[in-house]
């Protein structure tokens, strides 16, 4: 699949923080059309301290569930760590794995914040704007204040950041550990709720999520035995 042209990339924290701010305003946070998702993709990426990136992408059947397409990818970064900025080491290798796709997918559920971030602009937010696609964060933990949900599997509470709403904190199994759901892009967040609920079966996490997850760390283990 074709994905946007990241060029120019920043290079240091303060030009990528001036970028989520322009960019976050570009945000669609509401279904532009009916939605009708046939395809969903997991998206996944990990890092090392050598600078080492990977990243995994699993297309499945939105009814199944069953995969239709894989791919990974390798990079490195020489961009620094900083909270809130892990898009600008991991989206470079992120896009280098979709253009392997031949399958656009429906929707994009990324392991990662979408505005449920500090300045509104997460990965998922980040992905989605380059695509285009209906796009989805769906994070293990949580920027900002929530009240914990109800127990039963379906439950959600509101997640906000300096009193603001920007996401949900979902229970995807009865008296398990809630994810945290929020909008990356093209998307509204009832609609993004009801399909991480449907993506997710028998565990925490969507199987989207689960299954990309398990290449990334296949790959690790590839590049930590070459090493």
């Amino acid at each position: 699949m074709k994905v946007a042209n990241i060029d120019p990339w920043p290079r240091t924290p303060e030009e990528a923080t001036a970028l989520q701010d322009r960019l976050r305003t570009r945000v669609i946070a509401e279904n532009p059309r009916p939605p009708r998702f046939r395809t969903v993709a997991g998206l996944d990426s990990a890092y090392d301290d050598h600078g080492n990136v990977v990243a995994a992408i699993v297309v499945l059947d939105a009814a199944t569930l069953e995969p239709i397409d894989t791919v990974t990818a390798r990079g490195t970064t020489d961009f620094p760590y900083v909270p809130g900025l892990l898009a600008f080491r991991e989206l470079p290798t992120t896009l280098r794995a979709l253009e392997k796709l031949t399958v656009t997918p429906d929707l994009l559920i990324c392991d990662s914040q979408g505005l449920a971030h500090p300045r509104r602009f997460g990965f998922a937010c980040h992905l989605g704007l380059l695509t285009g696609l209906p796009t989805i964060g769906v994070a293990k933990n949580v920027w900002g204040d929530y009240a914990d949900p109800g127990g039963e599997r379906g439950a959600y509470s509101t997640i906000t950041i300096d009193h603001e709403p920007v996401g949900r904190a979902l229970r995807t199994r009865t008296d398990v550990k809630p994810v945290f759901v929020s909008v990356g892009h093209n998307i509204d967040l009832d609609t993004a709720c009801t399909q991480v609920l449907a993506a997710t079966t028998h565990y925490r996490l969507p199987e989207t999520t689960r299954q990309a997850d398990h290449l990334c760390r296949r790959l690790q283990r590839e590049i930590a035995a070459e090493a």
